[in-house]
């Protein structure tokens, strides 16, 4: 009778564990390409269809003048013509060159900054409130005073870009580093991860999606204060860019020139976002059990 009543318990522990396992496996398989291609890339394209549809309509229909809103064709004409006239990838290259350059400054120089206004209060209540200040402040306002500082030139390019991404990526660091359980940072002291080791191996890993997402708006930030200053401050030493485009295009009157540059750096923008960062942001979600399929 005994032996009879001990299965039992013994089963329901077995399924109990069972149960637990089921709960912590996580299923990490490879969703199939084309599940990927109908999931992700499907949807943008309609909505972009869309937008082009309704955009051709309000032409086709003369519901606003082609002064205000210029047909697709005019468009696609102007992109055709720097095609042909070979000047189309220098211009996306000038401005994505510059674009990413002066994001990896922000991103050298705001994460130690970050990490130190995260882990000593002294400097967290002195630069603190001065970075979440500079985060809010308008990228286009530091494009006159760099101007004056550096005069035309790139230094002048990677100055505004800097103030304008540089406090986005250390607060994001810092958010992300208040987010770690107590914890888990004395574990780490425990175990002898003090100093740079601790930052390293502990404080780095966990506050990483934070991090992350420090890093999008602060390629955000870097991508709209490099065009603002390429619209502001044209110039011939300066090279042609996708803002010094959208300016010539508004000093020409040339409204398809103008809704071309505003299209291409729509698409760098996205484009950046969709190949460095979404994957980044997947794979880190992934490793920690958030992200089931790809």
């Amino acid at each position: 009778m005994a032996s009879t009543e001990t299965k039992p318990k013994t089963d329901d522990l077995a399924g109990l564990e069972a149960g637990l396992d089921a709960l912590d496996a996580v299923h990490t398989h490879r969703t199939p390409t084309r599940e990927t291609l109908l999931k992700k890339v499907l949807p943008p394209l309609t909505a972009i269809s869309l937008v082009l549809l309704v955009w051709q309509a309000l032409v086709s229909l003369k519901v606003t003048d082609e002064t205000k809103l210029p047909p697709l064709s005019a468009v696609w004409d102007s992109l055709t013509q720097m095609w042909l006239a070979g000047t189309l990838l220098d211009v996306i290259w000038t401005s994505v060159s510059r674009g990413l350059l002066g994001f990896l400054l922000a991103l050298a120089i705001g994460t130690p900054l970050g990490l130190l206004v995260a882990r000593v209060t002294f400097v967290r209540a002195a630069i603190g409130p001065i970075l979440q200040g500079l985060q809010s402040l308008p990228s286009v306002a530091w494009v006159p005073p760099a101007v004056l500082w550096f005069g035309l030139n790139d230094a002048m390019m990677y100055t505004v870009i800097l103030l304008g991404a540089v406090p986005s990526i250390a607060n994001g660091l810092v958010a992300g580093i208040d987010q770690i359980p107590p914890l888990h940072l004395r574990a780490g002291r425990t175990l002898g991860a003090t100093g740079l080791t601790g930052a390293r191996h502990i404080v780095m890993p966990a506050a990483l999606p934070g991090y992350l997402a420090g890093l999008k708006q602060g390629w955000a930030f870097s991508w709209r204060s490099l065009m603002a200053a390429e619209i502001i401050a044209s110039s011939p030493d300066l090279g042609l860019g996708l803002g010094q485009l959208l300016e010539n295009g508004r000093n020409n009157i040339d409204l398809p020139g103008v809704f071309l540059a505003i299209t291409l750096i729509l698409v760098v923008g996205i484009a950046i976002d969709l190949l460095i960062f979404s994957p980044a942001e997947r794979h880190v979600l992934r490793n920690r059990g958030l992200l089931v399929k790809n």
